[in-house]
């Protein structure tokens, strides 16, 4: 597994929804990237004035995150992402 540095976490995406509220199936084709995941990894915190400050985030926690935030690497044939803490918008 990789260990992220400083205020980067990695993340897992969530799989996106196989159907809607209402019963609709969504094909493969259309559904969107999700923009939910699971933390996995910490790095070591964010360094401010010489300050190692913690993270609002734990591992495990599901956190919503903007749809183009961090960087996509795959890790033992799962994707993941690697983002700053400041990514991510909000636990769930």
């Amino acid at each position: 597994m990789i260990k992220p540095l400083g205020d980067r976490v990695l993340v897992r995406p969530l799989e996106a929804e196989q159907k809607t509220r209402g019963g609709i199936i969504i094909p493969d084709n259309a559904k969107e990237a999700p923009a939910k995941g699971e933390v996995i990894v910490l790095g070591n915190g964010k360094i401010k004035h010489g300050k190692v400050h913690d993270f609002s985030v734990s591992k495990g926690d599901k956190v919503l995150y903007s749809k183009y935030a961090g960087d996509e690497i795959e890790i033992d044939g799962t994707e993941y992402k690697i983002m700053k803490e400041d990514e991510i918008l909000g636990i769930l």
